[in-house]
């Protein structure tokens, strides 16, 4: 698949009437291919920044561009087929199989113009087989387990054939084993991917770059190894944090305390 920049320049964004804004103005760019997670405390802003992204809410400030491109200069159709979503809110079933819900990430291109049905069948084909659904194709989506669901919801999202997708907490309620299926699912896709995260050491694990937000304001940008100290993620959380080297693997890993 391919994939583009993602580059945010000073944006922010408040409700109306109000004079807090959410989200303060942040700025960061993401190179194509490369995953960044965004990582805070409840409140911090993160949903806000990743509704900006999706052009769910237009920013009150900056800009948000993909390859070079401001989403609000195009039409919604071409900006679904830019950027895909998965929300921790999942679809209704409403009696649709899996395969219908795949079908559905088709939308943006069923026009008298865009691709023909052929051509779309063989997208959901390809990724259902990527993700290894077809075994559940005929399956009712209400009938499937979460991990399963969430499979399904990406399935949807790359069937748009983005360059950037968005990911909202997408180990959110799920299992150990579904969790870490998720997490080498985002690792394979080749996209360039924004996915908010509540666990750090999972941030560590999987992301290229963090993006760490509190009360709507930026606090820092940059490869997880080198931005994540023990006094920033303290400061950020309001907990004691203690970053070790797990042995044998080297990785870093976070342990938590609340202030004495």
């Amino acid at each position: 698949m391919n994939s583009a920049d993602l580059d945010v320049s000073n944006v922010s964004w408040e409700p109306e009437k109000s004079a807090t804004p959410v989200l303060h103005s942040t700025s960061f760019r993401v190179a194509a291919g490369r995953v960044l997670g965004v990582v805070g405390p409840n409140g911090a802003g993160k949903s806000t920044l990743l509704r900006l992204l999706y052009r769910f809410q237009k920013p009150n400030t900056g800009h948000v561009r993909v390859g070079g491109q401001d989403i609000w200069s195009l039409p919604a159709r071409d900006v679904a087929k830019l950027i895909a979503a998965v929300l921790q809110e999942q679809a209704t079933a409403f009696g649709l199989s899996v395969r219908d819900i795949v079908r559905l990430g088709r939308t943006p291109y069923s026009t008298p113009f865009g691709a023909s049905s052929t051509q779309n069948e063989h997208v959901v084909d390809r990724v259902m087989e990527t993700l290894s659904l077809h075994v559940l194709a005929g399956r009712d989506f209400g009938t499937l387990s979460g991990g399963e669901r969430q499979r399904v919801m990406v399935a949807r999202a790359l069937a748009q054939e983005p360059q950037v997708l968005i990911l909202d907490e997408p180990t959110n309620h799920l299992d150990v084993r579904h969790q870490l299926e998720v997490v080498s699912l985002i690792r394979s896709l080749g996209l360039t991917i924004v996915v908010s995260l509540h666990d750090l050491n999972m941030a560590m694990g999987i992301c290229d770059d963090v993006l760490v937000l509190k009360d709507g304001h930026p606090q820092g940008f940059g490869p997880p190894d080198a931005l994540l100290t023990d006094m920033l993620v303290s400061n950020t959380f309001r907990v004691d944090a203690r970053r070790e080297t797990l042995r044998p693997s080297g990785a870093a890993h976070f342990s938590f305390a609340l202030p004495k």
